[in-house]
């Protein structure tokens, strides 16, 4: 076991592009995987999987509110004792900026709307789930501030 993990936690390694986000024993972690939700909790059975962009959420201690984060997308691997999330982008939800997340949700839904019949609708609705997901993540981190 990881040094500081035990029999109630597992180790989460979250890295993205720019750099690891966090690396610290974790009670739960909650990811939108391509095929559903993902709920991982001590001792899950391995497991890889895509993620598809959304938010994710993990509680390192329980007396504390969880972590939100948004992430664009990537892979998540899941070992009894070990989860490693490599994500493409990732950034705790309180750094996003809304506005430029709004901004982008809006030039997405207006690519859908031009680009309805050809190529570039796959990549419209691609890019309107990230901002989906920004938006997402700020909502949480916003409600969690408030409590």
């Amino acid at each position: 076991m990881a040094i500081g993990v035990t029999q109630n936690t597992f180790q989460l390694n979250i890295v993205s592009a720019e750099g690891p986000l966090f690396s610290g024993p974790a009670h739960a972690l909650a990811i939108a995987g391509f095929d559903g939700e993902l709920g991982i909790r001590p001792g899950h059975s391995p497991l890889l999987s895509r993620i598809k962009p959304g938010v994710a959420s993990f509680v390192t201690d329980l007396k504390d509110p969880e972590e939100i984060l948004y992430i664009s997308g990537g892979i998540v691997e899941v070992q009894p004792s070990v989860v490693t999330v490599l994500a493409d982008t990732a950034m705790h939800g309180k750094d996003i900026d809304k506005a430029r997340a709004d901004e982008a949700r809006r030039a997405a839904e207006e690519n859908i709307v031009k680009h309805a019949d050809d190529v570039n609708f796959a990549q419209a609705q691609m890019d309107l789930a990230k901002a989906m997901a920004q938006l997402r993540a700020v909502e949480l981190s916003q409600k969690q501030m408030r409590r």
